[in-house]
């Protein structure tokens, strides 16, 4: 912990965010600095401070802590501050509220030397103290949250995803580029890692119930909603596409089996009115669809998902694809309008005559739809596809390039 020690030297960094937290800080930076001591490791302690203004970073230097000022509001905003000021090769995140059991740092740095990126801690196998955590949250929100998670990102064995102590690779969880700044932060550490193939581990921890004798920070109803928000956008092929593409496939066959007639079925019929649902259902499940095809290329330019998530669709969603998939379908969907409405002028006004016509006409507008919207999301997928130059890396002349023609500058400059 003393200051002479080299950045490159360090082992862990116990990362603290902090917001007014004088009340309990001070014995959290000190059972932090003694657990690092008592396993001779080489570590500091790091208080990413939020703008507290109850004298928080005098006690925690006093404490032997350092402190770095976290410019961004949040919970998110101050652990984002405090990665990239840390110097350890490993992080140990906790809360500043002596919650949990900073003293007990050994199982987490056991399993990062073991070569874990992420090491979760488990407050439901280590223990729960009465009325550490409320009764909502233990029983409701975490299991719900946890569950979900497992669902959408295949994480079977993180029983705890919102346990606030973690540890984890620096420069592994840095190569991410996280980005939430508020509660959601501790969902995206988690998600993140798990969509980039990280190795995670759980260890069990304990929950007490804070020293503080105000309100925590964590606000149930509006956190948890961004907790939730977070989970579903970033799953797209599961709360999209997936979706999407069932309900397309349904819509599709209960469209074609109605254009032949009537249908029953266990006694029930089913004929135009029917089938204008399934028309619709055609029409969403397709938007759904691609609607998750976009967030997986925005993703992939963002740096938020890998290549091979986007690779697949992206090949299909291309401009020329689309356009030419969209207009023929514009065109088929013509064809059979113009079709329908001709028989039907021959045929007679009648109401027989009406219903065999909308068994064409339903299905050629539904088309029609289609076509629009799979010409128009090639475009917009094009637009997502558009490679950026970063403005960090300008391209510097150097004196042969005015020997160069104008196509061999713009070839090196890209």
């Amino acid at each position: 912990m003393a200051p002479s020690v080299a950045g490159d030297e360090i082992e862990v960094t116990v990362l603290l965010p902090c917001l007014n937290e004088a009340e309990t800080l001070e014995i959290c930076v000190t059972k932090a600095v003694r657990a690092l001591a008592e396993l001779g490791v080489v570590g500091e302690v790091l208080v990413s401070d939020n703008g507290s203004t109850d004298g928080s970073q005098e006690i925690a230097t006093r404490a032997g802590a350092r402190v770095s000022h976290a410019p961004i509001r949040g919970y998110g905003g101050a652990l984002l501050n405090g990665i990239a000021q840390a110097r350890g090769k490993y992080v140990i995140m906790g809360d500043a509220d002596d919650s949990y059991d900073l003293s007990n740092l050994e199982p987490f740095i056991r399993e990062l030397r073991a070569g874990h990126d992420v090491v979760m801690g488990n407050r439901f196998r280590g223990g729960i103290d009465k009325g550490a955590m409320p009764p909502l949250h233990r029983y409701l929100g975490n299991p719900v949250l946890s569950w979900l998670g497992r669902r959408l990102f295949g994480l079977r064995n993180v029983g705890d995803f919102h346990c606030g102590i973690r540890g984890f690779n620096r420069d592994r969880i840095r190569d991410l580029q996280l980005c939430m700044p508020g509660m959601e932060f501790a969902s995206e550490l988690v998600v993140r890692a798990a969509l980039n193939n990280y190795d995670i581990v759980e260890v069990p921890t304990t929950l007490k119930k804070d020293g503080r004798s105000r309100p925590p920070h964590l606000r149930t109803w509006r956190d948890g909603w961004r907790h939730l928000r977070f989970l579903l956008v970033f799953a797209p092929r599961k709360t999209l596409i997936w979706p999407g593409f069932v309900l397309t496939v349904l819509g599709l066959l209960g469209t074609a089996t109605l254009s032949f007639g009537p249908l029953q079925v266990a006694g029930v019929g089913f004929d135009i009115s029917t089938m204008v649902y399934t028309c619709l259902a055609v029409l969403v499940g397709a938007q759904l669809l691609l609607f998750g095809v976009f967030a997986l290329l925005y993703g992939h330019t963002e740096g938020i998902t890998t290549q091979q998530q986007a690779a697949f669709w992206g090949r299909w969603v291309r401009f020329e694809t689309c356009t030419a998939a969209g207009l023929f379908l514009v065109l088929l969907g013509l064809a059979g309008s113009i079709l329908a409405v001709t028989a039907w002028g021959t045929s007679g006004f009648g109401e027989q005559n009406l219903a065999e016509t909308l068994r064409v006409v339903l299905p050629s507008s539904t088309v029609i739809g289609l076509g629009m919207t799979v010409l128009f999301s090639g475009l917009f997928a094009s637009l997502l596809n558009l490679r950026r130059v970063s403005p960090s890396a300008p391209v510097v002349a150097t004196p042969t390039d005015d020997a160069r023609s104008d196509s061999d500058l713009a070839s090196a400059r890209s």
